[in-house]
């Protein structure tokens, strides 16, 4: 079976290496006919051939050398002129954003090019603590892809008085999970990066597990007055720069900037503005990568890391600069480049042949050809058929109270239901991943019906389900867009709890039921009926299935989306309970003031005059 240990450690290959360099024996495949681009001078050499021993490169050659050489033994294979780089190394990703297991996900990934990946665990460390993350390193190492992991340092992500998690990750933990697993190589964005730079204890008592072993520490910030503050606390690099003057603050404060690439109608998609700091400002790109961070199933075939390098090429980089960013400067920032990022001896054999618009043709893991005319070839098939199997409890996680009421009652006063009330609303600001508190006056409605029609609200609620304590917050949603119906999802971030979007009770309890059901998953309901689901059994985050299979259910589940009318993407519903990003959130504790770190009522005595 391919794993990431079917390459041997440099250390016991040197001999045989520096043999096949030296044209003493030969190599187990040569890839010929090339161009070559090289990350380090940044250029791409015409007629070069690969000579590779064991997994690794031993040497870059003219074309033909091996034929001259008339070693023999080695296969050939003759790439006609293509473009030979080195594989897409991502440098920030959640796994479980994909809605797949690691061994699935190496599918996608492989198709586009990406041959290691930097992942954050935390969404299920937040769902089943420890356990989680080693079920989920477990499965990476089965994974034909090599998987690090940034361990998750925000696990929950606000404190108890604010939302319910299922895990509790302490520095103590932390630091166990360093010792123990070899692929733990960095702390995970610090989300909470206000607590941070103000000082909490706890927060400063986790990154001091990565310091203290001489870890890097990945960050999460917002907002420009942060930034000095968590840099001089040793977070060391951002995917979360939104435009060219917060990345030039991050690169003047030595902090790596990864330019979050994705599908443009979603959140993920910052790259056009924060690589204005390089194209406009002049800021030197030594320091900057490109990273995907979230993809949905089926955004993950259509939108990987080979897209966003093209991104960052249509925005004014040089093609052998972009290709950089995707490759050798992630590997550099995690001190790998010995092994991954370049074409050059020693380093891995991980490849990918690139037509003349940098779309990827073929991948090669460690010298095994995994894609060839952008299919899987059968050793891959074989190797994804044998995926890891997470154990039972990973299937428990959906525990939800037996009888909750779904939506608020309208208040009343004097017997006369809404006048002189005001309901604090969250409202999404495009494309939505920040959120503002609106105070909607309800007046003197006699039904919620008539209070949605006039101020384009919905229900929004969130029910914990990590069986804990039952609990059940209310909210109201302003311009979702949804008419008629309910939405559900058991992917609600960073703790995980169930939240749903809806128009009345009935679809609302039909679409909880059909979570339950699924043991996890997401949902479009109208009428009482179930329009479009993906199951997700595994912690209420991941599908077991193949990856074509998990990216066809959701493509269908984003119809049944759109057709109720709403407007944010349900990647993007998934942050309403996010409680670090500002500034309003719905979370299982209640509304949530993000940035007084306090909870809120959903209804207040109106501001106007009776």
């Amino acid at each position: 079976m391919l794993t990431r240990f079917s390459v041997a450690p440099l250390h016991t290959m040197t001999r045989s290496l520096a043999a096949v360099a030296m044209g003493q024996t030969a190599p187990d495949l040569v890839i010929t006919g090339a161009r070559v681009l090289s990350t380090y001078t940044e250029r791409i050499h015409p007629r070069r051939e690969l000579w590779i021993k064991g997994g690794r490169i031993a040497a870059v050659k003219p074309a033909g050398a091996f034929k001259k050489s008339k070693l023999g033994g080695a296969k050939i294979y003759d790439a006609r002129g293509g473009i030979l780089a080195p594989g897409l190394v991502d440098p920030h990703v959640h796994i479980e954003s994909s809605m797949m297991t690691a061994c699935a996900f190496a599918e996608a990934a492989l198709l586009n090019g990406t041959t290691t990946v930097f992942c954050d665990s935390h969404e299920i460390g937040n769902v089943c603590d420890v356990a989680g993350i080693e079920w989920m390193l477990e499965d990476a190492r089965r994974a034909p892809l090599s998987v690090f992991l940034t361990v998750p340092s925000t696990v929950p992500a606000t404190n108890s008085k604010l939302e319910t998690a299922g895990g509790d990750l302490t520095p103590v933990k932390i630091g166990r999970i360093f010792d123990r697993w070899p692929e733990a190589v960095a702390l995970g964005e610090k989300m909470d990066y206000v607590s941070v730079a103000m000082g909490d204890g706890r927060s400063h008592a986790i990154l001091a597990e990565a310091l203290k072993r001489g870890r890097p520490v990945c960050g999460h910030i917002y907002g420009r007055e942060f930034v000095a503050a968590c840099a001089a606390s040793g977070v060391s690099d951002t995917h979360e720069a939104i435009d060219r003057e917060i990345s030039d603050d991050f690169l003047e404060a030595g902090v790596w900037v990864f330019l979050r690439g994705g599908n443009p109608k979603t959140p993920w998609h910052s790259l056009p503005q924060a690589i204005k700091a390089v194209t406009e400002l002049g800021a030197n790109p030594k320091r900057v990568c490109v990273c995907t961070d979230d993809r949905d199933a089926d955004d993950l075939f259509l939108f990987g890391m080979d897209w966003v390098v093209r991104q960052a090429v249509a925005a004014g980089l040089p093609t052998t600069t972009a290709w950089s960013l995707g490759s050798l400067h992630p590997a550099t920032r995690y001190a790998m480049d010995g092994d991954f990022g370049g074409l050059a001896p020693a380093r891995r054999a991980d490849l990918v042949l690139l037509n003349d618009g940098l779309e990827v043709q073929n991948t090669w893991f460690g010298g095994e050809l995994v894609v060839e005319r952008r299919r899987i070839t059968p050793l891959l098939d074989r190797a994804l058929s044998r995926r890891y199997r997470y154990p039972r409890a990973a299937y428990e996680t959906v525990k939800l109270p037996k009888r909750v009421r779904l939506t608020p009652a309208l208040p009343q006063k004097n017997g006369t239901k809404g006048p002189n009330v005001t309901a604090n609303a969250i409202r999404v600001v495009p494309p939505g991943i920040v959120t503002v508190r609106d105070r909607v006056e309800l007046g003197a409605h006699v039904s919620w019906d008539d209070c949605f029609a006039t101020h384009d609200l919905c229900f929004l609620t969130v029910v914990e389900r990590h069986g804990k304590n039952g609990g059940v917050a209310h909210g109201l949603l302003r311009d979702f867009g949804l008419r008629d119906g309910a939405v559900a999802s058991s992917v609600g971030h960073d703790a995980h709890n169930i939240v749903m979007a809806g128009t009345n009770e009935r679809d609302m309890q039909v679409a909880l039921a059909a979570v339950k059901k699924l043991r996890g998953g997401v949902c479009v309901v109208r009428g009482g009926k179930v329009l479009a689901s993906v199951a997700l059994p595994v912690a209420g985050l991941l599908s077991d299935k193949r990856a074509p299979v998990v990216a066809r259910e959701t493509t269908v589940l984003k119809r049944a989306w759109t057709r109720l009318g709403c407007k944010v993407p349900y990647m993007g519903f998934n942050l309403l309970p996010l409680s670090v990003i500002p500034e309003f959130r719905l979370t299982d504790k209640g509304l949530v003031d993000v940035i007084a770190m306090r909870l809120v009522p959903l209804f207040e005595a109106s501001r106007r005059a009776p």
